[in-house]
């Protein structure tokens, strides 16, 4: 069994990818800000605690012990992005920690080679800063020692429902026809890739 630590896991990512790893027998340790709001959390292989997944100082001394960390944690905020890559490449390298699962985004999947889908035309301006700001943390990830993968869905909103229980991986590319994805069927692939890696230091399309 793989031990995980899991940032942003009281999340619409976080949640299911806690649960697929426990229910497969995984030990889990699940960061949130605030463990008071988050009991449901809570289960057999499952250890809820506070953490800030900006803060390398916070991910150095959480991250210890485990095999991989998975980051689901996902903020409005402009620096976030930047912030928490910055802390998880200090930080699991201070902890030992070699390898780093990521959520991504669509909008940085490619629709021609070379251009990202969130410079391309019909995007909405705030859902192309937000997809941006997403996207800045990959730089930082190639200049970075670790073992990372940055899963990327559909350019979709995710859907909260039980999901297909499959998945595929693609490569830069936004994958056709993907027009539909739920959050626990990323977590499949989040866990998946977390316990039996299949890509390294590299985005993936997820669909």
């Amino acid at each position: 069994m793989v031990n995980i630590i899991v940032f942003g896991a009281g999340g619409r990512a976080g949640r299911p990818a806690v649960a697929e790893a426990a229910r497969r027998g995984h030990t889990v340790t699940a960061v949130v800000r605030d463990p008071a709001k988050y009991p449901d959390l809570a289960a057999d292989g499952v250890t809820v605690v506070a953490g800030d997944v900006t803060d390398a100082a916070s991910v150095a001394r959480l991250a210890p012990g485990h095999d991989v960390a998975v980051n689901t944690a996902a903020a409005m905020d402009e620096g976030h992005f930047v912030a928490a890559a910055r802390a998880l490449v200090e930080g699991l390298a201070v902890a030992g920690v070699g390898r780093l699962v990521a959520v991504g985004i669509g909008g940085a999947l490619e629709v021609a080679p070379g251009v990202a889908a969130h410079d391309s035309d019909g995007i909405p301006e705030e859902a192309r800063a937000f997809s941006r700001n997403h996207a800045a943390q990959l730089p930082l990830l190639r200049a970075s020692d670790l073992d990372w993968v940055v899963l990327a869905p559909p350019l979709v909103f995710l859907d909260e429902g039980p999901g297909t229980g499959a998945y595929r991986l693609g490569g830069t590319q936004v994958v056709p026809g993907a027009d539909t994805f739920a959050y626990a069927d990323l977590a499949l692939a989040l866990v998946d890739e977390a316990t039996a890696p299949t890509r390294s230091r590299e985005l993936v399309a997820v669909a």
